[in-house]
């Protein structure tokens, strides 16, 4: 947020807001993580269990979530970003594609490649995540 009032003045359409704050968002983000070493887990947050389910729906939710991290983890860095971006953070494609400063068109076609992969991924074993992506095995 200090960068983007820092930059506000760069600004040019408000009605770009959000697209121009994630924009700035993902640069942090990429920065930050550049600098770790490549292999660095991002998702550390752990699921709270809701009150009132029964330890069996718990650990099975956790599994089914576990799961669907690994998969969106699979995913090559580009169809990564626009899964969250359009189905995570609920930009539309032209907002993350001002966000990730792409083409709506490549928006589009990683988006649908990300979730025909997901699909594939999901509806497999989970060993399928690392036939999508080898490096997925050694935890890059």
């Amino acid at each position: 947020m200090i960068k983007g009032l820092k930059a506000v003045h760069q600004l040019k359409d408000e009605s770009v807001l959000e697209a121009w704050l994630f924009r700035i968002l993902h640069n942090c983000w990429r920065d930050h993580f550049r600098l770790q070493h490549p292999s660095a887990d991002i998702e550390h947050a752990m699921e709270l269990p809701a009150p009132g389910k029964t330890p069996e729906e718990v650990r099975a939710e956790s599994e089914l979530i576990g799961r669907v991290r690994r998969a969106v983890a699979a995913l090559p860095m580009g169809q990564r970003q626009v899964v969250s971006l359009v189905d995570l953070e609920e930009l539309s494609y032209t907002e993350a594609a001002e966000a990730l400063a792409i083409p709506i068109g490549t928006v589009m076609s990683r988006l649908c490649r990300a979730r025909q992969a997901l699909r594939v991924l999901l509806q497999d074993t989970p060993a399928s995540v690392h036939r999508l992506n080898p490096k997925a095995r050694n935890g890059q």
